[in-house]
């Protein structure tokens, strides 16, 4: 069976668009993807879309609108996916399992999500539709409600952990300064990220403002091939292990302090390439909320449960640490389309390693993970990841 491989990809400016709708934010990346790989569109056999929507627009049929962003896909089939906020990982493991299935040789991906011109409080709302609502659609302050929650029972059980989120929003924000992509381009600082202020009030306590990513337009786009297509071209990204698992949806029907689906996949994945944590060079880490970076420190096996404080307070996770965690600055700092966030974090992820990182680069990077989730670590993704060529 002839593995899947990245061979090219393409990034937007993450943040407020101007692009009124998914299918322009698509026609930013698809063209440049397409380009970065060096194959032109008669070479694509297939199409992977993830766009959330679930109402940030009334227009849906998203698969379609690739080929009315970009010329010449007219008779590609085209497919969208959707797995709440891992939804651009789910588009992408399609497209591997269609490569590898020997369907097609490319594959195009794109993930896409337009939210700033919809109300906040629609928002919040439509982003429910990731959680269990028969039990929590209530949930004062929507989905950082109910991380609110996870982070007040995680205090409960091993303590006040609030300076080392804020430790964890001033290392992804300080980074994010480096990445050109990113929707907040600014160094806040600790202290400001641990004080409760008129500019970083409580949002769902004891999460502050500087706790949440950011409500962001943006798109990513990949291109996958087969080895053999993949070894006449310029560059080759392979995947040592792709792995998912799911979780019950209802909070209320596990530890919500454990992530453990995120402890099973990420398991499973580094079982699976032959490798320990160690052996990692960086991680991209699904940061929606400052305490789903420090639970994911302890699903990855990077400390044991409860201790997750320890891997940002001794400087584990910085640039020049033991392991680099959003050295893009993650969600946090980047932004986070629903849509397009599973893709943009493998995009970053193998810029990493075919050192096109610019300012971000982690030097003689050579193996990068990648964790992303959708809903309250329900789906969760890990991709291990190695320079080909």
């Amino acid at each position: 069976m002839s593995k899947a491989q990245i061979v090219g990809w393409a990034h937007n400016q993450f943040g407020k668009s101007e692009a009124p709708s998914t299918e322009r934010l698509m026609a930013e990346v698809v063209g440049a993807a397409l380009d970065h790989a060096g194959i032109g569109t008669e070479a694509v056999d297939g199409i992977f879309v993830g766009v959330m929507n679930n109402g940030f627009s009334k227009q849906d049929f998203q698969g379609a609108l690739v080929a009315m962003a970009q010329e010449g896909l007219d008779h590609v089939p085209a497919v969208r996916m959707e797995n709440a906020c891992a939804t651009g990982s789910a588009a992408l493991y399609s497209a591997m399992d269609f490569i590898e299935a020997g369907r097609g040789r490319v594959a195009l991906v794109v993930g896409a999500e337009k939210m700033t011109a919809t109300p906040t409080a629609d928002v919040g709302d439509i982003l429910l539709s990731a959680c269990y609502r028969a039990e929590e659609a209530e949930v004062e302050g929507g989905f950082a409600g109910l991380f609110g929650r996870i982070a007040q029972q995680y205090f409960q059980k091993h303590g006040d952990r609030s300076s080392e989120l804020a430790m964890i929003a001033a290392k992804n924000h300080a980074n994010g300064m480096a990445n050109p992509y990113a929707h907040m381009r600014r160094d806040f600082g600790f202290d400001f990220c641990n004080t409760v202020s008129e500019k970083n009030p409580y949002v769902a306590p004891p999460l502050r403002r500087t706790d949440c990513s950011l409500v962001s337009d943006g798109a990513a786009a990949l291109i996958v091939a087969d080895e053999e297509t993949a070894s006449g071209l310029r560059r080759a990204i392979g995947f040592r292990a792709r792995c998912n698992a799911n979780d019950i949806l209802a909070l209320s029907r596990r530890d919500v302090t454990e992530f453990r689906g995120a402890r099973i996949a990420w398991s499973k994945a580094l079982s699976n390439a032959g490798l320990s944590l160690d052996d990692l060079d960086l991680v991209e880490t699904h940061d929606c909320f400052t305490i789903a970076e420090m639970i994911e420190y302890e699903a990855m096996g990077l400390v044991e449960p409860g201790q997750g404080h320890r891997a940002v307070r001794e400087g584990w996770t910085t640039k020049d640490g033991r392991l680099p965690v959003n050295p893009s600055g993650g969600l946090k700092s980047k932004g986070h389309p629903i849509g397009a966030t599973g893709v943009s974090m493998h995009v970053m992820a193998a810029m990493q390693l075919m050192n096109e990182g610019g300012a971000m680069q982690i030097p003689n990077a050579t193996l990068a993970g990648v964790f992303n989730m959708g809903g309250a670590a329900v789906a969760n993704y890990v991709s291990i990841m190695e320079r080909v060529k």
